[in-house]
């Protein structure tokens, strides 16, 4: 006498598409999201509109202009200043990648004297707030002849914003296995090589999360821009747009076109290194 077993799966019950949890979730994101964008919507729409219509006008301007963008230009001389912020930038990101690799790469992977002294050391200075340390930044860029340049601001941005990339390249090459160093060095692989042709490839993520905060950073600075470089002509974007705000009166569409265009590269660096991004952001939490 035989006995008949059924091994039909059990039905999974899928959760209902609209639950209070899931209705929850949406407003809180949602919420935030509209946070989140209204400063830039109210940016665009500003600029797009009349000057006596900014606040006593619809949220959505009934009538649009670009009369704005090209008088910003001309008051702002953009283009000339916005060439000062690409160089500036583009430089001190350069220099930022070489030393938070190399750096993250040693920290992680390297044994060498008071290593451990001198990572603590390195990021003990990300605990000081940027305004105790202009009037030391100042006098020290005066001594070296560099005051008024774009070049001494650029050594300040890659010396202040080094510690905080190094950080994060750190916790990347943590994560490669020792046994693929070690597999690349037992094949004759100087340290440099494996630096170059086997680790950095595989910290891509990273390299891309560094790219975008720190290029964002330095886009946006102010406070150093603003003291150390003082000839308008020299000086990036930020500050050169902060002087279109007057003690009595500003012209808030020019300000706001201004903030538009200068918004831009951003925008562009984040379109086009946002998969990196998001694989850095989550990389750590997957690991294996």
């Amino acid at each position: 006498m035989s006995v008949a077993v059924s091994l039909a799966a059990p039905t999974r019950q899928s959760k209902p598409r609209f639950s209070l949890p899931r209705i929850a979730a949406f407003i809180i994101l949602a919420s935030l999201s509209l946070v989140a964008v209204y400063p830039f919507v109210w940016m665009v729409f500003t600029s797009l509109r009349e000057r006596n219509t900014i606040f006593n006008g619809p949220f959505i301007p009934t009538k649009i202009i670009f009369d704005a963008y090209p008088a910003a230009w001309q008051q702002t001389q953009f283009g000339a200043h916005f060439l000062n912020s690409v160089v500036i930038s583009a430089f001190s990101l350069a220099g930022i990648l070489f030393f938070s690799t190399v750096s993250g790469y040693a920290f992680a992977k390297l044994k060498f004297p008071f290593k451990r002294l001198i990572y603590i050391l390195l990021l003990s200075t990300m605990a000081m707030p940027a305004a105790s340390l202009i009037i030391p930044l100042y006098l020290q860029v005066k001594s070296l002849g560099l005051l008024n340049s774009q070049h001494g601001l650029i050594l300040v941005y890659i010396g202040s914003m080094s510690p905080f990339s190094i950080l994060l390249m750190r916790s990347f090459f943590e994560l490669l296995p020792n046994e693929l160093i070690e597999a690349a060095r037992i094949d004759g692989s100087s340290e440099w090589g494996t630096f170059y042709r086997v680790a950095l490839p595989l910290v891509r993520p990273g390299i891309g999360t560094v790219v975008i905060l720190q290029f964002l950073a330095l886009w946006n600075e102010f406070l150093y821009a603003t003291v150390l470089i003082q000839d308008s002509a020299k000086q990036p974007l930020q500050p050169v747009i902060f002087n279109l705000v007057g003690q009595f009166n500003t012209n808030w569409p020019s300000l706001a076109a201004s903030l538009t265009m200068a918004i831009v590269p951003v925008v562009i660096v984040y379109i086009n290194m946002q998969k990196q991004f998001v694989a850095g952001l989550t990389q750590g939490a997957v690991k294996g």
